[in-house]
């Protein structure tokens, strides 16, 4: 063994070790503690009472009260069902609070038998999620709190034209009247009036408030995901307000901001609870975090402006509330009809919004004529693949000239290998004779890299891509490679996740699927078709990295590999042509003439 191939064995082992270590005894271990602190948690997610906005927090050492089943809560109060193509649940009347809510039309996983997404969960069950609307005055006594307990007076169903009312009378003059209509998608409206039968007027501010106990459990968002406070708030609301959830948790959501109309809400990776003011309103909006016992009580509301009720007069107040999956046409449309500014970029577009937008538009309208992603992406890649293909016309061209002159190229590194500087200049003279640009072959990767990195952030944040099948065992274009080798992808009848020891690292950094491996097969063959590196070194780095990558894509979306193993197949066929036109050898050749018994067309 020479001495560059023992000093690149050593790397490369060196790296595996380092590669597998580190997923082994980092990322598994880091994984398993996550789920062991939302398991733990539970019994901790019951905040108390919330507070309105305003409110001073609750004082340290506040006893709360273990937590109960969501069944228990939900059974804690008298209720109003909702009821409408997309949404199931209820309204509590103990507080007037949109509390429990199933998106009925989305599933947790991609089994059939799999239970609908829930969205908002009542307080007292762990992870409380909810919504509530109200009023807030200082010296007005007998508001309707957390704990009033309203009376349904119209309607017994809340569904899509059948709003129903609810009432309350505090016994010193006020009068609460609450009319909540939902759509056929996710928006309700809520409208609040006050009436004053009392002799004495009356100062309110109408708030909103959606609040959220503890940090939610894994998936509600990544690293390239944003999930926590969010909303359009100030004189400028073409800029958003931005808060995650580790960073509200550990640094709070800032100050006050006054704002006319805009919206605040909280915001996982795909769903959405948001509170939208009348857009003519001048409100003051807020995201707080309030540390009661050992959990977060996070908090997005907004205050309205405070206004006078005379005795005998009335005052009504509307305010909307979204819950539901971010949706991008349905985003639009809200964005459209309510004057909301900037609702559909409650969708995470990336600061490379300018490109992710149109990768997302152009793939939703090839979607929209053909019903499939997957084909949508198949030709999103042979789209670009024709923008790019005058340039990668030019570049395979001169990589498949380098390839031709390669032996001319060997004879000058022989003759002057012992005068480098005459050598290169020799090489250099023999790239200019023969019109070669040794870096013409990067342009179109290099060119490529946004359209991938927006594919990447399309999968990555859209909806429409979550559970979106493809072909075959492809059931979710957003999801890893479900396949793994280590059962032959299916063929055997056990799950290496559970093999000991070593289930953990076959389920991680081990986990290569059918795609995976036919992606490292293309770039296997689009990396023979260019020139060898000059060093012997570069050539064997160069010969390992299809399977380098086929490790660090696997874990990758589905629908990303789809685009990046078709983009090789494109190139192979874009390549081969080029090669044979040339008259130069390329594998694919040598592939047939092995399996036909023919010699090449270059041979």
């Amino acid at each position: 063994m020479t001495e560059d191939n023992r000093n690149l064995t050593i790397f490369m082992v060196c790296a595996a070790v380092l590669f597998i270590g580190y997923q082994y005894f980092v990322l598994a271990p880091a994984a398993k503690r996550h789920q062991a602190e939302a398991a733990a948690h539970p019994a901790a997610a019951q905040a108390g009472q919330p507070l309105a906005p305003g409110a001073r927090p609750l004082p340290p050492g506040v006893i709360v009260p273990p937590a109960v089943s969501r069944a228990e809560a939900i059974a804690a109060s008298p209720r109003v069902p909702v009821a409408t193509p997309n949404l199931k649940g209820s309204i509590s009347l103990k507080g007037a609070r949109i509390d429990d809510l199933y998106l009925s039309q989305y599933r947790e996983t991609v089994e059939k038998t799999s239970p609908p997404v829930e969205l908002l969960r009542p307080e007292g069950a762990p992870h409380a999620y909810f919504a509530e609307f109200g009023w807030t005055g200082a010296n007005v006594a007998g508001l309707p709190n957390a704990a009033t307990v309203w009376t349904l007076t119209q309607g017994s169903t809340l569904a899509p034209g059948r709003p129903v009312i609810l009432t309350y009378v505090n016994g010193q003059g006020l009068t609460f009247t609450r009319q909540i209509a939902v759509d056929d998608r996710f928006m309700f409206t809520v409208t609040d009036t006050v009436a004053n039968l009392g002799a004495a007027p009356v100062t309110l501010a109408p708030y909103g408030s959606v609040q959220r106990q503890g940090l939610p459990v894994a998936d509600a968002g990544s690293q390239i995901v944003h999930a926590g406070a969010i909303g359009a708030l100030g004189a400028d609301k073409a800029t958003l307000k931005l808060v995650k959830f580790k960073d509200w948790a550990k640094k709070g959501g800032g100050g006050e901001i006054s704002s006319k109309g805009g919206w605040v809400g909280i915001t996982d990776k795909y769903w959405l609870a948001a509170l939208i003011p009348g857009q003519g309103e001048a409100v003051t909006g807020q995201f707080r975090d309030t540390k009661t016992a050992d959990i977060d009580v996070f908090d997005a509301n907004f205050v309205g402006a405070a206004r006078t009720v005379a005795p005998g007069t009335q005052i009504t107040e509307t305010s909307h509330f979204f819950a539901g999956a971010k949706t991008v046409p349905v985003l639009q449309d809200y964005q459209v009809k309510l004057g909301i500014p900037r609702f559909d970029d409650a969708v995470d577009w990336g600061m490379f919004w300018f490109f992710t937008r149109p990768i997302f538009m152009f793939l939703q309208f090839i979607f929209d004529h053909v019903g499939s992603f997957g084909v949508a992406i198949l030709l999103l890649t042979v789209a670009v693949r024709l923008v790019f293909f005058p340039l990668a016309n030019k570049s395979y061209e001169s990589m498949t000239k380098m390839r031709k002159v390669q032996p001319q190229m060997e004879e000058l590194r022989k003759k002057f290998k012992d005068d480098p500087a005459k050598q290169q200049q020799e090489i250099m003279a023999l790239y200019s004779r023969e019109k070669v640009n040794p870096l013409a072959g990067c342009l179109p990767l290099l060119l490529q890299i946004p359209v991938f990195f927006s594919l990447y952030k399309v999968l990555s944040v859209t909806i429409e891509m979550r559970h979106a099948p493809f072909l075959g065992w492809i059931n979710d274009l957003s999801a890893r490679d479900p396949t793994t080798v280590w059962n032959l992808f299916g063929l055997l009848p056990y799950n290496p996740a559970t093999v000991p020891l070593a289930g953990g690292l076959l389920d991680t950094s081990l986990h290569i699927g059918a795609l995976p491996l036919l992606y490292g097969v293309t770039m296997w063959l689009t990396t023979s078709m260019n020139p060898p590196a000059p060093d012997p070194m570069q050539q064997k780095i160069f010969q390992l990295m299809p399977i380098i990558f086929t490790f660090i894509m696997a874990p990758f979306a589905v629908g990303l590999l789809i685009y990046w193993t078709w983009s090789n197949v494109l190139t192979s066929i874009q390549q081969y042509v080029i090669m044979r036109r040339f008259k130069v050898d390329n594998p694919i050749d040598r592939i047939i003439g092995k399996l036909t018994g023919k010699p090449t067309p270059a041979g």
